[in-house]
Order: C-alpha cells, then structure tokens, then sequence
C-alpha cells in the first residue's frame, strides 16, 4: 500500500527537495504541499495523508497548532512527523504533547527521510530508545504531578498491558520487551495493540508520553 505524505514547510526549496527525494522511493507518494501550519490543516482534511512531514516555525499557524489540530481532527489517521534544525528544539517537547509521532533533522539523508516516513506510518517508534527517553524525560520534567483524568484511564489495563506501557516509555522493542517479559514477540504486539486502543493512542511514541504524564514511568532523577 503506497504511503501518502503531505509536506508543510514555509521553505520551498526544502519542500520540493523533500518532494523528489520521496517520490523516488517505492512505496511512498507525496499527495500536497503546505506552506505554513493552515495550509496544513487544509490539506490534511482534504487530502487524508497518511503522514504529514510538519516543520515547527511557520508563518500564520506553527507547526504545534498545526500538529495539534491535525492529531484532534474527528477520523483522522494521520501521524505528524515534525522537521527540525536541532535534536533539542525545546519546541519538539510541546509538539510531542500535541500529538507528533517523532521527530526528524532537516538535514537527515534520503534513506534516514524514508526510514522515518515508513516507521511512522506503521504506528513504530521513530524515536531511537536513547532519544526517545530523553526527549520525554525533559518535558515530562516540568509537570511531575500527573493528571488525574490521565492517571484513572490506566485502571483499564491489565497488569501485563500495564508493564508493556511501562517498557515502551523506556524505549524498548517488541523483541527487547518480549525478551524482558520471557513471552512471544507477537504476544507483545498483541499488548501493544489493546493498550493503544484501550488509552485511546495514535501509536507507541504517543503511548510513551502517556506514561510518563500519567506518572506511570518517572524521569530519572525525579
């Protein structure tokens, strides 16, 4: 099944790149273009990506309202892959909390671009297990009481489905959680799947969020 993306970048010159840097991978279609977080959330209604490429600063709308109306839209599937100049942009922490599934470096090769755009629309973790831990450490860092709305949707899950949300918020594998856990890798995916659907989750980077701010999973040191 071909992958639709739609690109959202105020630079034309990085959207056409990004454009012909993708439609040269097999698989993977480029359906629009947007030049700011408006336009975005035009053509995600209208177009139905399968994963939208979202710069951060944009003219008009930024990339975390975009992100955020995008991910909150009724129906939508869409999985937001945010671009950024710095692996620490203190603005990929919000736009993790608005919905985005990962992030990726402009400057990222066409095999790293397309590795992304596939991982994210299979609902994977974009998301290295060392990147993933520190990013979600440092913004869960500034709200350490969790949610109590957030924290009573856990009651829902197994104790089994419980650990496995725990696992994936450090940034394990199915095949390193189902090592840990002495089960079936497809057993793990079976977990993986109740939990997004219980917690009502877009995929496993969204499900590593939740358990940190339900205070399920603590930052180290805090």
């Amino acid at each position: 099944m071909t992958i639709r993306v739609l690109i959202a970048d105020d630079q034309m010159m990085v959207r056409q790149g990004f454009t012909v840097l993708l439609n040269a991978e097999p698989g993977i279609e480029v359906v629009g273009q947007a030049v700011d977080g408006a336009d975005a959330l035009e053509q995600a209604a209208e177009l139905a990506p399968d994963v939208v490429l979202m710069d951060i600063r944009m003219p008009r709308l930024g990339g975390i309202d975009a992100t955020r109306g995008i991910a909150g839209a009724p129906g939508s599937t869409a999985k937001v892959l945010i671009l950024t100049t710095f692996d620490l942009d203190e603005y990929v922490y919000e736009a993790l909390r608005a919905g985005a599934s990962g992030f990726l470096l402009k400057d990222a090769s066409a095999a790293e671009l397309a590795h992304a755009v596939r991982v994210v629309a299979a609902g994977d973790a974009l998301l290295s297990p060392g990147v993933t831990r520190r990013l979600i450490a440092e913004f869960s860092r500034v709200s350490r009481t969790p949610r109590p709305p957030v924290r009573e949707r856990l009651d829902g899950l197994t104790e089994r489905e419980t650990e496995v949300l725990s696992l994936i918020a450090q940034g394990l594998s199915n095949a390193e959680i189902a090592g840990r856990l002495v089960v079936a890798e497809q057993t793990v995916k079976t977990h993986v799947s109740r939990v997004l659907v219980k917690l009502a989750l877009r995929d496993r980077t969204q499900a590593a969020v939740y358990a940190y701010e339900s205070g399920l999973v603590r930052p180290s040191g805090y």
